[in-house]
């Protein structure tokens, strides 16, 4: 596929947004995903992938789209205890990343209709798509709201649900 960094399709930021911060944007992005968009040379550069808006504070409304595999769980559990944003991630609700950020600590989840072009980190929309279904989590009330107004799939509340 010749690219670990796959962008977010702009209609679905237009559809989400506005976002204040985007932590771990990668280093060439076309369109804005968040006022504030972190890289990784943005943040030192000495950190591997985009860690360095990891380590950093988050303030504000956070658009997350987090390098998938093993280090998503550390972005979406940050996320989590900021309380205030919306993450996209593989919609694998048996996993450990599920069971600690989402199941116990999400207000809601949207489960995307079906699967997304992602964009090349030039713009192009990639032919082919995501090839796992996606899912985009809210943590916070406005962020519901905001999966609700989206059209960009059936949101489920969590929060209610798994309370006490």
């Amino acid at each position: 596929m010749g690219t670990d960094t796959w962008l977010t399709p702009p209609e679905w930021i237009k559809a989400l947004g506005p976002f204040d911060l985007d932590p771990c944007c990668p280093p060439v992005m076309p369109w804005p995903t968040a006022t504030r968009m972190l890289t990784k040379e943005s943040t030192g550069g000495t950190l591997t992938k985009w860690q360095g808006g990891l380590a950093g504070p988050w303030e504000g409304r956070v658009w997350l789209n987090p390098p998938f595999g093993q280090q998503a769980a550390m972005w979406l559990l940050k996320l989590a205890m900021h309380g205030n944003g919306i993450a996209l991630i593989p919609a694998r609700t048996e996993t450990a990343m599920f069971y600690e950020s989402v199941w116990p600590k999400a207000d809601s989840i949207l489960f995307a209709k079906g699967r997304p072009h992602f964009h090349y980190p030039d713009g192009k929309r990639a032919a082919f798509n995501s090839g796992a279904p996606i899912a985009l989590v809210a943590y916070g009330k406005n962020n519901t709201a905001a999966l609700r107004k989206s059209g960009l799939g059936v949101t489920l509340d969590v929060r209610a649900k798994n309370a006490g």
